[in-house]
């Protein structure tokens, strides 16, 4: 595994992170134990950077997580988040990035992990209802309490970025980023550079588009894509032809779609580490590959060319969705 630098810390981190959401959260059906095993695959092959929250599946996920953290404290880099509310019946309950709520949520999130303190601490989105810098003025109170020691945002607009990383060094930003969703190129990705921030992309494969494997005409009725615009009606028709030109630009450069796809986002700054999510062995092993891969511009060209024969995409979030999406 290669290795890039968090930030403006001295932290080394795997340029492959492991997203953990999808072991039981939004994606399929749970397999603890697969998911288990998947975690302890990551520590043999060197992936120590970990990405849950306390929403994925109301808590459980850092619960599932704790299993295997535990007892490789040491060898871990434990990422989490707070803001969004608990939920029933798959409704979100609302947001609140309130300095009472990151107390306590950071709280809940040290006794579910069964940890001492979190390496990186983001909150999940910019509330719009709380001025950033009181939210992370009161994210800055943990890490002096030693419950935190490095700050992150989560699809924060530049402006916001900005005003938080004027009030505490923020370490981390995590956006969605992947060769279909490209919104951050034109401001987010260099600020991050300027102010030395890592730029952690989630869903760096389009949540499975860019692999060719994903059946979107058989996603399970709870599966959170079944509601997004990309997967659905002329969106999908386009994104399925689309994923089968990306598999063979994968086969003509002798890798898999999967690394392919994250060579490409890690070619975009040393500052951006991608957290590809999964709950198997076997894809773990796969994303972990692609840090082997090499691109050149031919490489680029191509996956360009291939965007424009197939532009009909679709949005990444529907309109529920989008309102968590910090603008200001």
């Amino acid at each position: 595994m290669q290795f890039r630098t968090l930030g403006n810390t001295d932290v080394k981190l795997s340029a492959i992170g492991l997203g953990c959401m999808s072991m039981n959260h939004a994606y399929g059906e749970p397999d603890d134990k697969e998911s288990i095993a998947t975690l302890e695959k990551a520590i043999e092959i060197g992936i120590n950077f970990w990405d849950t929250a306390d929403i994925y599946a109301n808590g459980a996920n850092e619960e599932l997580v704790s299993r295997v953290l535990l007892p490789n404290r040491q060898k871990v880099f434990i990422a989490t988040k707070f803001g969004f509310l608990s939920y029933a019946d798959a409704r979100m309950g609302g947001f609140d990035g309130s300095p009472a709520y990151a107390k306590k949520a950071v709280e809940a999130s040290l006794r579910r992990l069964r940890i001492e303190t979190i390496d990186l601490y983001y909150v999940h989105r910019v509330d719009p209802n709380v001025p950033i810098e009181e939210t992370v003025g009161a994210m800055a109170d943990l890490v002096k309490e030693g419950k935190v020691r490095y700050l992150g945002l989560s699809e924060a607009s530049p402006q916001s970025i900005r005003r938080a990383h004027a009030v505490h060094p923020i370490s981390a930003l995590q956006s969605e980023y992947s060769i279909l969703t490209r919104d951050v190129e034109k401001e987010v990705l260099p600020l991050c550079k300027e102010l030395n921030i890592s730029f952690i992309p989630f869903s760096p494969l389009a949540r499975g588009l860019m692999t060719n494997a994903l059946d979107t005409a058989s996603l399970g009725a709870s599966d959170f894509r079944r509601n997004l615009p990309r997967y659905q009606g002329e969106h999908a028709d386009n994104n399925r032809q689309l994923a089968g030109g990306f598999a063979a630009l994968a086969e003509s450069k002798g890798c898999t779609p999967a690394q392919l796809a994250l060579a490409w986002v890690l070619a975009q700054g040393q500052h951006v580490i991608p957290i590809p999510g999964t709950k198997r062995r076997k894809y773990l092993l796969d994303n972990a590959g692609a840090v082997d891969v090499n691109l050149d511009k031919n490489d680029f060209a191509a996956v360009e060319a291939l965007l424009q024969e197939y532009p009909n995409i679709g949005d990444r979030y529907n309109e529920a969705n989008k309102k968590y999406v910090d603008k200001n």
